[in-house]
């Protein structure tokens, strides 16, 4: 059963994320959209590509293989032990830090734009220690925020995970949209409004078409 209001009386928006993919910062982005046009209240989660992709590694490109032995588990540790040591509320102003430099900036996930974010985001710096502990100290509590996520859509998508309470107060939860640029304003709330619709419809599974481009952060 999902809660159906936050206290400050909004629809609840559960997003899971990795701060490492760009089209869930997309996503991101036009979701804070939608909270400037609809009574929705977001609250952020964390999902990892990493442990995502851990059981097909095979099936996967030399590229992006390589991309998540070598930058996937940095950032999701630092967002990880931050949520554990200071609380949910940090997870969305970190990953607005994280995911202007990485993306919007073009910085990538570098040791040095993670801990700008931090700083940027309020939170002590030791905090950049946790991204290359290899017996992670709070991995469970990482694998079980992703199994949350991923538990409501199944394997065969990526990030952001979304779930909304539908009429009935359980939850509705979908892979995307992958969108982008971010639409703003009416766009948003319009993008918003069918995605709920498509979503809703019992037995509905998937809406699909190629990509022509990669993201537009502008």
């Amino acid at each position: 059963m999902s809660e159906t209001a936050t206290p400050s009386g909004k629809t609840p928006v559960d997003f899971w994320f990795d701060p490492l993919c760009p089209w869930a910062w997309m996503t991101s982005r036009w979701v804070l959209e939608v909270e400037k046009v609809r009574d929705i209240e977001v609250q952020w989660h964390i999902m990892s590509l990493a442990v995502l992709n851990e059981d097909k590694l095979d099936q996967l490109s030399e590229e992006y293989r390589e991309m998540l032995a070598t930058q996937a588990w940095q950032p999701v540790r630092v967002v990880t032990a931050a949520w554990q040591k200071h609380g949910a509320q940090v997870l969305g102003p970190l990953y607005t830090a994280l995911g202007t430099r990485f993306h919007n900036l073009g910085e990538g996930p570098t040791r040095e734009a993670m801990a700008a974010a931090l700083e940027e985001a309020g939170l002590p710096a030791d905090l950049i220690d946790y991204a290359d502990q290899e017996d992670f100290e709070f991995e469970a509590e990482l694998r079980a925020s992703h199994k949350d996520g991923i538990d409501k859509v199944g394997q065969e998508v990526g990030t952001p995970v979304i779930a909304v309470p539908d009429g009935n107060g359980e939850q509705l939860a979908f892979f995307g949209p992958v969108v982008t640029p971010a639409p703003k304003g009416e766009e948003a709330a319009k993008l918003w409004d069918g995605t709920l619709a498509v979503a809703s419809v019992p037995g509905f599974y998937e809406i699909k078409r190629t990509r022509t481009k990669g993201p537009d952060f502008s």
